[in-house]
């Protein structure tokens, strides 16, 4: 046996390629072809499961309860937050958070504060709402999530995602931030999108996050301006991120950040939802 055919053992499509040539003449190209490689499958897409479009004539209490109360909420915040239909109702099609400037429990503004705790929380998932933000000094909406483990660890052990904060007097900017312990209030890790021309307030927006494990993205409008990761967070810390949270969606008035209201701002001012949806993966 000869050297070379001792060494290569011809794929049998190959063997028929030559013999075929061989036998219409040499001049004849050789062509040897198959089906190509299936293509990798795709990433899974995101899949809603759950989500509030809000066409009913009210608020549907199987999704969404009030935090009620005027204590401030750790922030100094100026409002009391009430269960009424002034201050939380569907209208058109859209969930109207409405601040209002009147006396109430001992405060002299009143707003709404829904969440989906004890009715719905996600681990992982990209969170989205349509929402046309309020305006004014001392305004400060906002579209979050908190651990639902915070009634045992307690904040912000917890963790807390914020998909979109807007203070009044940053009129073209909301900023997405993630707190935790060592990183929370005004050391959480987040950055700030702005606008190239006009308010927030002017149209609806689409403020998102896409969370997964060891990552959390954020966006508005389809554009990602910022994400974060365990290695973002400082040494030391603790990623907080690996359980489920529930939606929360208020508008505060007054606050240590977003300072008070002042002889520019007119009230009522709306928040007006026009759906939130979750997707998981």
């Amino acid at each position: 046996m000869s050297a070379l055919t001792s060494r290569i053992a011809l794929p049998p499509a190959v063997l028929l390629a030559i013999v075929s040539t061989l036998a219409c003449g040499a001049d004849q190209p050789v062509t040897v072809s198959g089906p190509p490689p299936p293509p990798p499958p795709p990433p899974p897409p995101w899949q809603l499961v759950w989500h509030d479009e809000f066409d009913s004539t009210a608020l549907d209490t199987t999704r969404w309860t009030w935090d009620i109360g005027g204590n401030g909420w750790g922030n100094a915040e100026l409002e009391y937050y009430t269960n009424r239909v002034e201050n939380a109702r569907v209208d058109s099609g859209a969930l109207v958070i409405e601040a209002r400037q009147e006396s109430f429990g001992g405060r002299s503004y009143t707003s709404a504060r829904l969440k989906t705790q004890g009715l719905g929380a996600w681990k992982y998932g990209r969170v989205e709402a349509r929402i046309q933000i309020p305006r004014g000094q001392g305004l400060w909406p906002a579209f979050w999530m908190l651990g639902d483990n915070i009634a045992q660890v307690g904040w912000p052990t917890c963790g807390e995602i914020d998909i979109m904060e807007n203070i009044g007097k940053e009129p073209a900017i909301v900023h997405g931030t993630a707190h935790g312990p060592g990183y929370s209030g005004a050391n959480g890790i987040g950055a700030p999108y702005t606008l190239s021309t006009g308010a927030f307030a002017d149209n609806y927006h689409v403020y998102a996050v896409e969370w997964e494990l060891n990552s959390i993205r954020w966006s508005v409008d389809g554009t990602q301006y910022f994400a974060t990761t365990p290695a973002s967070i400082p040494s030391g810390t603790t990623w907080v991120y690996d359980h489920p949270f529930f939606i929360i969606m208020n508008v505060a008035v007054g606050g240590g950040w977003p300072g008070n209201p002042d002889a520019t701002t007119t009230f009522p001012q709306t928040m007006v939802v026009d759906y939130v949806r979750v997707y998981q993966r």
